[in-house]
């Protein structure tokens, strides 16, 4: 039996605000959190992700606030990610109701991270968020950044994917910055490699702009696909995203 394909509403949380913008600059908001989620949760999403997008010592308390009040009305998985440093935040973050963690900055600056949070609560708890854009500085042509982009790193985006994988991440959530907010369509490039490199599932996140992207983004090799604004707007709901995918013949929930 084919796997089932999921779709996955992305929640960008600024100030307990849901906000986007388009390669993570110019940010606005566009509604409540806990109303988004409840509303996404109606239409038949099959997971839900929060980014802490400030992810401050001051703004944590919100963060948690949002994901204990999601949880108590929301019964599919959460995955929190932003500010995730310690095994201690992961408790934290599972003590309010996430099923999973996100982590980006925090792994790269301390790989060891990864072992710990997988050794503590199992991979099927950890996500490794990847912020990839294209470079020619990297053996792949893709390099790994922070801060929403505007900062590089010296990895090469499959190279720490794999590290990742091999010190327990249970899945890769691999957004373009170069197509984030475009709403042109996912990097199937991009796609395809991680998919050739990974163990575990890969989610797809970057540039979902209308029904028909989301497709190519399976057969590209994505077992997920995640898009925030065009969701936010009212632009697509998950029920259009889930007829595209089944126009296409790709199993869904």
């Amino acid at each position: 039996m084919a796997v089932a394909t999921r779709v996955i509403p992305c929640l960008d949380v600024a100030n307990g605000k849901v906000v986007k913008g388009v390669n993570f600059e110019n940010l606005r908001e566009m509604g409540d959190p806990v109303e988004l989620a409840r509303e996404y949760f109606a239409q038949g999403a099959d997971e839900l992700t929060f980014l802490d997008v400030t992810a401050t010592v001051d703004e944590r308390a919100t963060m948690y606030d949002v994901v204990r009040r999601t949880a108590e009305e929301v019964f599919i998985p959460l995955t929190v990610g932003g500010g995730v440093r310690t095994t201690d935040d992961v408790a934290r973050l599972q003590g309010v109701g996430a099923d999973k963690v996100g982590v980006n900055s925090a792994a790269i600056a301390r790989p060891v991270l990864l072992d710990d949070i997988a050794d503590r609560f199992g991979a099927q708890a950890l996500v490794l968020s990847l912020d990839v854009k294209r470079s020619p500085r990297t053996p792949s042509g893709f390099v790994v950044t922070t801060h929403g982009g505007r900062t590089e790193t010296d990895l090469d985006a499959l190279a720490w994917a794999r590290e990742a994988i091999e010190r327990g991440a249970g899945e890769l959530l691999v957004n373009s910055i170069d197509a984030d907010g475009t709403k042109a369509g996912f990097d199937l490039e991009l796609i395809g490699l991680m998919r050739e490199l990974a163990t575990v599932p890969v989610i797809a996140s970057g540039g979902a702009g209308a029904p028909e992207h989301f497709a190519p983004a399976v057969q590209a090799g994505a077992d997920a696909v995640l898009a925030a604004s065009v969701f936010h707007s009212g632009h697509l709901t998950i029920d259009d995203v889930k007829r595209a995918l089944h126009a296409e013949g790709i199993v869904t929930r």
